[in-house]
């Protein structure tokens, strides 16, 4: 029986050891399932739901302006058994857009501002142990005029969108309290390539009745793991207080240094303990050896040496997701952008989520960090207030990633002053003062809490920063730039970096956004400023690569942007989407996201072929295509169908090959020294069209690049004027298209997905010929009236489209639809019988004899006509 009842008396012992772990140690767990939601302010009708949540995910990218900006409601039953009585309890926020009010059991317990960093409450004191506890969490993110951002470019996503924490913890802990950060901060008073320090500052919080004597002990270990440096404390701490302890642990000899190329990470733990020894919490983070400064001709030094930036700009949001993505979703964001060959990331316009700048820290990816200022500053103590209390929270959050070299606190902050045509000049001379100072504060402020970080701000396009000098304020700026997309020509870069520097040599600048939107379902072979090809993106951006590398005074570029991202006034070929990324809302690449690999990433072999095999080509009157294909080798062969039909050699990155495609399925294959790609495409080919076979043929009229139609798989061809065997208008012009704007109208085309045919028309085109051959076919014909509605001002980022007077607003296009002598539509007026910009379609079955090909006629009766597509469909 000893042996039992040993056996017995061991298992008691364990579990009354567990027990006493249970109670004093930290305990941290996510509390993200099982939420109930609800936008009914009565509170009455709940659905179940699990965090991150939104309720912006789907209404902000439907037909009807605007999304919902209001109050949404959470609660969550939690049961706290008895023996964690002795614990103090927090709820840790990591993000909820953007005004928060928290209750528990009945009680208010806080209020949180702002929509991108975390917050901690202290919610001990109203729990009830040994029972369920309700957890009430109201959420507004209305327009409020003191809390930034205000006026923007992306989608402020309503609700609790990142994980809530429910943190158990002794009374003796590392303080929650200092603006949600982890209750330390790592320095390094003194890095060089032979020596470096580590400093640590430690804030311990004792809630305790009486006074606690405690022991905290430090390491440092290696990237190996290896314990390289040890301090320990002990300390009494009051009750009721707060103890700041400084650690300075000896210097440590040639250390490893970190850089993008080499992420070396050395680890810092800390372990608090009781006099007895017993462990009552345990932190760690990394600690990087690297030091950063800039030079106004030479750029940015990474550990002494020049060093140019390349990189992207972020959002965090994702088709189908809103603002609430699953993080796994994110960081794969990182690893795709590290993948592209990136050693920056500016994360725009606000901060991101903790975990990816713990994996920039892993990966090598240098770090620009920012709150929401942007484009406009309310005059009020409040919203003064407010941006001090983002920053702080900011700072003190992200402080030990060594990644983050850069933190920024307003971006573009004179935009909508430019742009303003209601206010007083005196109004707005008021607004450069009252914004300056704020920048001026938010500069001294930062400057104090994180000494060892470059100070940056971003800028756009205009004088006015430099009239005021707030562009001398931080340490660094960034030019937002966009020549050849909203000003001027692509060349124009150069020749601005050049006067800015000459202007002003003591200032250091970097370009932290660039770039024009691209629609994978749009192309051209002749590509032209503001149409959406990918054909014009890769131009822009490969130039202002090598118009930034030329120069050595120039810090870096960040695209602008790594995903396209959710922007709800947004009208561009994809409705409430900037598509100005380097990959889709999905994050699948486009075509420069393998230029950029091409060039920037040479540890891993590429080869792509720019070319979609899912979207058929049409070939008209063409004998040959020129294909772009991107690698980092030196040279390739290309076939053709199982011919070689040329050898290319690529020069940064980049080579063309003409390739003659035959009519029907066509095998494009590319062979480097290492690798080869593949692609099958089917093509239609013709230079007489009375003499094709085709299923489907669609024309995209008053434009010059070709878009795909994903429904009926199609790419509809340019237009063009009329030619004998072919196609094409006899009369009429582009709507709304110049030499700089070839989108058409840039506005959301209601009830339909095809924004690249719709957005594109001919204004007074009244006879248009399509020479098919003789047979039944279903015609439809795409209308949209561009002037429904348009009495707008609709400002992007840097630039501003003309609205519309009232009076061309109210003008009606009454005209009749002919085809082939037929009329299928009269007296057409969409002004009078849609309410808003729809896409429109006329569609009719055509009998096609005596080689009379197909001629659609539009005679106007009041106004002129407008026609923005064909879609001709064999039936027999």
């Amino acid at each position: 029986m000893k042996p039992h009842i040993t056996y017995q008396i061991r298992n008691l012992l364990i579990l009354f050891c567990v027990a006493f772990s249970y109670q004093l140690s930290a305990q941290k767990s996510i509390i993200n399932s099982g939420w109930q939601f609800t936008l009914d302010t009565t509170k009455t009708n709940w659905q179940t739901i699990n965090i991150p949540h939104t309720w912006n995910k789907n209404d902000a990218f439907d037909d009807d302006p605007g999304y919902l900006r209001g109050l949404g409601f959470y609660q969550k039953q939690v049961y706290v058994p008895i023996e964690k009585k002795e614990l103090i309890h927090y709820l840790r926020f990591k993000g909820v857009n953007q005004e928060a009010n928290v209750y528990v059991n009945g009680h208010f317990v806080g209020n949180h501002k702002g929509g991108y960093t975390a917050f901690n409450f202290n919610i001990t004191e109203f729990l009830k142990f040994g029972d369920y506890n309700l957890i009430e969490v109201k959420v507004d993110n209305s327009y409020n005029a003191n809390i930034p951002p205000l006026d923007i470019d992306f989608t402020i996503y309503g609700g609790i969108y990142r994980d809530v924490e429910w943190i158990a913890i002794p009374k003796q802990h590392l303080t929650l309290n200092d603006f949600a950060s982890e209750g330390f901060y790592v320095d390094y008073p003194n890095v060089s390539k032979e020596k470096a320090s580590v400093e640590v500052t430690v804030f311990l919080d004792n809630f305790d009745v009486k006074s606690a004597t405690n022991q905290l002990e430090l390491s440092i270990s290696d990237a190996d793991g290896k314990i390289i440096r040890t301090e320990t404390k002990k300390i009494k701490i009051n009750a009721n207080t707060t103890e700041k302890l400084k650690i300075h642990f000896p210097e440590i000899r040639n250390p490893n240094l970190w850089s993008p190329e080499h992420p070396y990470l050395y680890q810092l733990q800390i372990v608090l303990k009781d006099k007895n020894g017993t462990i009552l919490e345990e932190k760690s983070s990394h600690v990087a050896f690297r030091w950063v400064s800039v030079d106004p001709n030479k750029g940015l030094i990474l550990n002494g040496e020049p060093y140019k930036l390349i990189g992207v700009n972020r959002h965090q949001d994702y088709e189908g997701y809103g603002s609430a993505v699953p993080m796994q979703l994110q960081e794969n964001d990182i690893y795709l952008i590290k993948n592209m060959g990136s050693n920056v990331i500016r994360f725009a316009h606000y901060p991101q989520a903790q975990e990816l700048y713990k994996l920039c820290d892993e990966l090598g990816l240098l770090v620009w960090s920012e709150i929401p200022v942007v484009n406009k500053v309310t005059n009020t103590p409040e919203f003064f207030e407010t941006s001090l209390t983002m920053q702080e929270e900011h700072l003190k959050q992200y402080y030990n990633f060594p990644s983050v070299v850069m933190f920024g606190y307003m971006n573009e902050i004179f935009l909508r002053l430019v742009f303003d045509r209601t206010s007083t000049d005196q109004e707005k001379e008021d607004a450069k003062v009252y914004s300056y100072e704020l920048a001026k504060q938010l500069e001294d402020f930062t400057r104090k809490m994180a000494p060892n970080r470059l100070t940056v701000m971003a800028l756009h396009f205009n004088e006015v920063y430099n009239d005021t000098k707030i562009a001398d304020l931080s340490m660094l700026i960034g030019w937002n730039l966009y020549f050849g997309w909203y000003n001027d020509t692509i060349p124009d870069l150069g020749i601005f970096l050049d006067d800015q520097h000459k202007r002003f040599p003591n200032r250091s600048i970097m370009i932290s956004e660039y770039g024009p939107g691209a629609d994978v379902n749009i192309s051209s072979t002749t590509p032209k400023k503001y149409d959406y090809t990918q054909e014009y993106q890769l131009i822009l951006h490969k130039s202002y690569y090598d118009q930034v590398m030329a120069r050595d005074f120039v810090v870096g570029m960040t695209a602008w942007n790594f995903a396209d991202f959710g922007s709800e006034f947004r009208g561009e070929t994809i409705p409430h989407v900037n598509q100005k990324g380097l990959v889709q809302y999905n994050r699948e690449p486009k075509d420069v996201y393998y230029w950029y690999k091409s060039v920037l990433n040479t540890k891993e072999p590429l080869l792509h072929i720019a070319l979609n095999p899912e979207h058929p080509l049409s070939l008209i009157d063409e004998d040959q295509r020129t294909v772009s294909i991107f690698s980092n080798e030196k040279k390739a062969e290309v076939f053709l169908n199982g011919e070689l039909i040329d050898a290319v050699t690529f020069i940064d990155g980049l080579a063309t090959a003409a390739i003659p495609f035959i009519n029907g399925e066509n095998e494009l294959k590319v062979i480097s020294d290492s690798q080869e790609e593949t692609k099958t495409v089917q093509v239609f080919k013709t230079d007489n069209l009375k003499t094709a076979h085709f299923k489907r043929f669609g024309i995209n009229l008053g434009s010059h690049f070709s878009f795909y139609d994903k429904e009926n798989d199609v790419t509809f061809v340019p237009d063009r004027p009329y030619s004998e065997n072919l196609y094409g208008h006899f009369d009429g012009t582009p709507y709304n298209i110049t030499k700089d704007k070839n989108q058409g109208i840039p506005n959301n085309i209601k009830n339909t997905e095809k924004e690249g045919i719709f957005q594109t028309m001919l204004e007074g085109c009244t006879s248009y010929k399509v020479d098919v051959p003789d047979g039944q076919y279903q015609v439809t014909l795409f209308f949209v009236e561009p002037q429904i509605k348009s009495n707008i001002e609709m400002i992007f980022n840097l630039t501003v489209e003309k609205a519309l007077s009232n009076e061309d607003s109210k003008r009606q296009r009454v005209f009749d639809v002919f085809i082939n002598d037929n009329l299928i539509e009269s007296r057409f007026n969409m002004a009078k019988t849609f309410p808003d910009k729809y896409g429109v379609t006329l569609t009719s079955i055509v009998n096609i004899r005596n080689n009379e090909g197909l001629s659609i006629n539009l005679k106007p009766i009041e106004g002129k006509t407008v026609l923005s597509g064909v879609l001709i469909e064999k039936k027999d």
